[in-house]
């Protein structure tokens, strides 16, 4: 923004900055810029060391259409686990595979300490969402992955993972390279019967509404439109 003096700053400051950055940057990413940077406004206010309005208050966030989530079939999921498994790097398959039992985004399971392991289950701390999670694993993954009693279980794999995920030749979507796992998990959780409300617990979301985006997988969707409807009477 071109360190503007904040008491000079005005909301067409940033839609200027936010213009200049729109062909480099995702609208999802401009749009927590700004509510970033719109709630350090707010909380000065707050705390009283600021006197005048949020200059960005009146600054809309760009419309963004919602964003189709890939997600992996059993044959690649089972492709990108033997390619892993050839990597010399051997954390990348066991980080991969807690992503794709628990629904935990990369960051999370790669950090993963002993601490966090423990009777079967995998507790996630300082997540996205601000709040701890805990989540069951099957006995197989919890003997493969609980190696050590203290500090972390692995160590740095993500470009072990992107050069598997490259060989296999699996194509994604710019953006979904890691997330894709959580997606996978989402995805066939739901369509294996799963339930919304569980969904959402396991994957940390705030609100049902992100959950929604994975209802549409489910063998049930939408089932009382055939069922209810006045022609089925």
């Amino acid at each position: 923004m071109g360190n503007p003096i904040a008491s000079e700053m005005r909301g067409g400051d940033f839609t200027a900055y936010r213009a200049s950055r729109s062909e480099d940057v995702a609208a999802n990413t401009l749009n927590h810029e700004l509510a970033y940077l719109r709630a350090v406004f707010n909380e000065l206010i707050r705390l009283e060391q600021w006197e005048r309005e949020n200059p960005l208050k009146n600054v809309r966030p760009l419309k963004t259409d919602e964003r189709e989530l890939t997600w992996l079939s059993k044959e690649e999921i089972q492709l990108l686990l033997d390619h892993l498994a050839a990597r010399r790097n051997p954390d990348a398959i066991k980080v991969a595979k807690v992503c794709l039992a628990t629904g935990a985004r990369w960051s999370e399971s790669e950090s993963l300490t002993a601490s966090q392991v423990r009777n079967n289950q995998i507790t996630y701390h300082r997540t996205k969402g601000g709040k701890s999670r805990t989540v069951p694993i099957a006995e197989g993954l919890y003997r493969e992955i609980k190696t050590k009693e203290k500090g972390r279980l692995f160590g740095n794999c993500y470009q072990s993972f992107t050069n598997a995920l490259e060989e296999s030749g699996i194509e994604l979507p710019k953006g979904q390279r890691t997330h894709v796992l959580r997606h996978t998990f989402a995805s066939h959780f739901m369509m294996n019967g799963g339930n919304l409300l569980t969904l959402q617990k396991v994957l940390g979301h705030g609100s049902i509404q992100m959950t929604m985006r994975y209802a549409h997988l489910s063998p049930d969707h939408y089932i009382e439109v055939i069922n209810l409807g006045p022609l089925a009477m």
